[in-house]
């Protein structure tokens, strides 16, 4: 059965995963460096919008003031005109917070999704400069995860979460001013209603945020398996392992399903207790502020000199109302901070992953030859010379020939797991060196250290007498040629997928790469020809033909060095045949490595290594090889008599 390639172990439930420490300042900063300007308008907008909301109160106070007096000592005009300007003003500033709170919602619409926009440029490009060994170590489903899910989480947290948070916090601040200034004694109460509601949250809140944090970690493992389920299907359906599957994918979404249910659980509960403790507290403030009404006292009077009374109870009460709320708005938010948190923190974990290191300095160049000697050139010669330049100030250029040699390399993809023992070889231009081994020898291996997707433990690796180590890795690969046993086609059309090679290449150049490797004849039989839109990793053409086409892409390159890996392995005889013509046409003149299990396609190369458990066992022709008998002999006869 598939097995998903998880970056580490599920989350044991004893232990408390926590966002990082200092991922909210991170994220703040990231934000403000980019809308520094808008989000200063925003909160104005929340500051005015706020500032509106709360204001009914102070006014509901000054309105029943109003109407009190007229009652005492009767009603006149000026009392009238006296409300109806309060009314009037009160309308006017809501009004302006309406504006104001329709302006911070459009402005924090274009923030979130321009942050997001650029969030996610910056972990795309992030991405494309990191190792293939992240690749090898991470599930690609996983990693899809951060762009869906995890930005999702810092959407929520823009757009709404901090935006109400700070109108909350904006709100209770205004509101314990107002409660100070009414009366000290029924504020006293209401601090002691947030002192449990304080409770609430951190016990129930808290376990909230456990299991969201878990939550996400969930997500992106059962991402990952999905993702590698479909990827392998016909694998599963070949095997049977159906049942299996679904039950490896059954333990893994209820895992999903009981963090989730536990985060949900806390979360669904704590609005409630939130809101009936408001309901309690609403209810306390009125008994209260009618008992001080009934109880004649000095410590009725409230800060404000004004004699407590229904002017005073009926705008507190209100006020208690916006309060609670305000404080059940922060409580809920809070789940959503503490999501975008741990979304922040997988962002951060990509973002902070160490790029590929590329500490070369010599160069590939266009160059033409002048009395012997190389002169640099921008324009296309059809020779290229490695740029060189040396600590004396000093530049010498070498002409690109092709010969790789490696003396005495030692490799592991971890360091203490070496699978590739003091492997000395050298091919010399024009060469074709073939490796052949059982599964695991090491053949695939030689090749990602020549192409620098991993760097030798001990030994060098010499590139027309140049240790690859001081080529910049981005002109070591434009040196190369690779075609691979997994083809990888992209959504285009057939012409932009061999151009893909080479993307200032003409129609006509890829037309050639494509007649050069027999793919012409197929490509001309499709419904639009090279406008042919290919999509699903070319799934509209048979295996053959997409690795024609990758064949192609790798011929329109035109490298003077190729590694074909099992490069017709998909291939059938019949075609192979046709495609190997064309194949020793474009290794012509080439240093090629050659990866192949079928040895009949390897007979004509001029050194053929055999590998076995990481070393080189055996060297030479096909013919010398066959005489000695030994392993080639074996895999080429399938005589293993002498074993």
């Amino acid at each position: 059965m598939i097995k998903p390639n998880r970056k580490q172990p599920p989350m044991p439930h004893g232990k408390r995963p926590q966002a990082k420490k200092g991922t909210f300042k991170r994220l703040i900063k990231m934000l403000f460096a980019e809308y520094k300007l808008l989000i200063c308008v925003a909160v104005g907008c929340v500051i005015f919008s706020t500032v509106a909301s709360t204001s009914a109160s102070l006014f509901l106070n000054q309105i029943v003031a109003r109407v009190e007096e007229g009652l005492k000592v009767g009603w006149t005009s000026e009392t009238s005109n006296s409300i109806l300007s309060l009314i009037t003003l009160m309308a006017g500033i809501y009004v302006v917070g309406i504006i104001a709170s329709f302006s911070q919602a459009r402005i924090m619409a274009v923030v979130t999704q321009g942050f997001l926009n650029s969030t996610r440029k910056k972990m795309f490009s992030k991405m494309q400069n990191l190792p293939i060994k992240y690749f090898d170590t991470h599930s690609h489903g996983d990693i899809m995860s951060y762009y869906t899910n995890d930005i999702d989480t810092l959407r929520q947290l823009i757009s709404q979460a901090l935006p109400s948070l700070i109108m909350s916090a904006l709100t209770i601040t205004i509101l314990v001013a107002y409660m100070l200034y009414l009366s000290l004694w029924m504020t006293l109460v209401v601090f002691a209603a947030v002192v449990l509601m304080m409770f609430v949250v951190k016990h129930v809140g808290g376990n909230s945020a456990k299991y969201f944090l878990r939550q996400q970690k969930a997500i992106g493992e059962t991402e990952g398996y999905i993702e590698e389920m479909m990827s392998g299907q016909k694998v599963v359906k070949v095997f049977n392992h159906e049942q299996e599957s679904c039950e490896a994918f059954d333990k893994i979404n209820n895992r999903l399903f009981e963090e989730a249910s536990k985060a949900h659980s806390f979360a669904n509960i704590l609005m409630p207790i939130m809101g009936n403790i408001g309901n309690i507290l609403y209810v306390l403030i009125a008994f209260i502020g009618g008992v001080l009404i009934l109880t004649p006292d000095v410590h009725n009077v409230s800060l404000s000199g004004q004699a407590l009374g229904l002017a005073v109870v009926i705008p507190f009460i209100n006020m208690t109302r916006q309060f609670t709320n305000n404080i059940t708005q922060i409580s809920q938010h809070f789940n959503h901070i503490i999501m975008a948190l741990a979304g922040a923190d997988r962002i951060f974990e990509l973002m902070d992953e160490e790029p590929e290191v590329d500490e070369g300095y010599v160069t590939l160049v266009n160059a033409k030859e002048i009395d012997g000697q190389l002169v640099e050139c921008k324009e296309r010669t059809g020779i290229w010379a490695w740029k060189h330049p040396h600590e004396d100030g000093t530049v010498t250029y070498t002409k690109l020939m092709g010969d790789v040699r490696m003396e005495n390399m030692d490799f592991g993809y971890e360091p203490d797991k070496i699978v590739l023992h003091d492997v000395t070889l050298y091919a010399e231009p024009g060469q074709k060196v073939a490796f052949v081994g059982a599964t695991g020898a090491g053949k695939t291996t030689i090749t990602n250290l020549i192409n620098r997707f991993y760097d030798v433990a001990d030994g060098k690796i010499r590139y027309d007498g140049i240790n690859i180590n001081k080529i910049k890795k981005d002109d070591l690969r434009h040196s190369l040629g690779i075609v691979l046993q997994e083809t990888n086609l992209f959504t285009g059309t057939v012409m932009e997928n061999i151009r893909y090679g080479k993307l200032d290449a003409t129609d006509e150049e890829c037309i050639a790469a494509a007649k050069l490797a027999n793919a012409h004849d197929f490509i001309t039989r499709l419904p639009q020809g090279y406008d042919t839109m290919l999509t699903s990793n070319g799934s509209n053409l048979s295996q053959g033909q997409r690795q024609l086409l990758s064949i192609a892409r790798c011929a329109v390159v035109d490298p003077p060095v190729m590694i074909l890996d099992e490069a017709t392995s998909s291939i059938d005889t019949r075609t192979e045949t046709i495609v190997q013509q064309g194949m020793d046409a474009l290794m012509k003149g080439r240093t090629v490595f050659v990866i192949a299990h079928r040895l009949s396609t390897i007979q004509n190369s001029d050194v053929i290594m055999v590998l076995e458990n990481g070393r080189i066992i055996e060297r030479g022709n096909h013919d010398k090889l066959i005489e000695e008998k030994g392993k080639y002999y074996q895999l080429y006869t399938g005589n293993f008599a002498a074993e």
